[in-house]
């Protein structure tokens, strides 16, 4: 693809950037961010387990939703209703803790009693039996977790907690267009943090992300940074939950049912792209860079 956005089949621009420092709890938006090899920093970089090293999501503790996570002076500081902040440094770490997210298991390093007892104390309340003591992670930096190589196409990529690809493209015409079905049913509008998307482009048409090839975003310094996004995102029941209450409302996906059955992934419902990060290790990324992409025909 050509550097130079103008030659391009798509032209966009980053509307919003978005980053999950601990593994299904709130995310923060942010106007810079630095992309590195396994996507945005500190995306994922944490993750909740439960007492076998088992990674612990919103699917069976929808209370994750409320805790509300922010960089503040070198720390990652977590909140919660009725807790005190939790305060974390952003290099700290104790012992190796192994643990297994989907099918991977790999070592990770703990957080420590304190971490672990605060969110056992927030989450575990209401939680069965085999989550109430709950383990915080830390991805250990040494280790290489690989992407799917089927959907790669054999290219080694990386990534930390996430599900299974370093990033997540969205387009802010996806939701509108979502929107205008709920609210044509009669149901409220939701926003974006619903489907937790890293990257949301603006510019484009609803659901054209499902389409482009690699996409160059230009940082402004160099050739900028070189994303692909390979596989269509599979929705399980997150988007469901409301991340102001925490409670679920199956409005969300049954109404992506109706339009959004994708054969790429024998007809489950998907929104947004999974991408690969090619080129741009610690690049800045920033809301507004022009990113350009051609179609892709399979």
């Amino acid at each position: 693809m050509s550097a130079d956005s103008s030659a391009a089949d798509v032209q966009a621009t980053i509307a919003q950037l978005w980053v999950y420092p601990v593994k299904s709890c709130a995310g923060i938006p942010l106007t810079e961010v630095e992309l590195t090899d396994t996507g945005l920093l500190y995306d994922r970089a944490w993750m909740v387990v439960d007492a076998q090293g088992e990674f612990v999501t919103q699917r069976e503790l929808p209370r994750m939703a409320l805790i509300q996570t922010a960089f503040k002076m070198g720390q990652l500081v977590l909140r919660a209703p009725g807790m005190l902040a939790l305060h974390l440094a952003l290099d700290a770490a104790e012992g190796p803790l192994k643990v297994r997210v989907w099918g991977d298991e790999v070592m990770a390093c703990d957080m420590g009693d304190l971490a672990a007892q605060w969110f056992s104390d927030f989450l575990g309340p209401e939680a069965p039996a085999h989550l109430k003591r709950l383990r915080l992670a830390r991805f250990d930096p040494e280790v290489r977790r690989v992407s799917s190589l089927k959907w790669t196409g054999g290219r080694e990529a990386v990534t930390q907690f996430a599900d299974g690809f370093s990033l997540l493209v969205t387009s802010t015409a996806s939701l509108d267009e979502l929107n205008s079905r709920l609210g044509a049913a009669g149901h409220a509008a939701v926003d974006m943090q619903r489907f937790r998307p890293n990257i949301v482009l603006a510019g484009i048409e609803a659901h054209d992300e499902d389409r482009i090839g690699a996409m160059r975003i230009h940082t402004g310094d160099g050739a900028g940074a070189l994303i692909d996004p390979v596989k269509p995102c599979g929705r399980c029941p997150i988007p469901n939950i409301d991340p102001a209450t925490a409670t679920s409302s199956p409005e969300v996906s049954d109404t992506l049912q109706g339009y959004r059955q994708d054969p790429r992934l024998d007809g489950a419902i998907t929104f947004g792209m999974n991408a690969i990060v090619l080129e741009g290790d610690a690049q800045m990324l920033r809301v507004g860079q022009a990113v350009g992409a051609d179609w892709k025909f399979d």
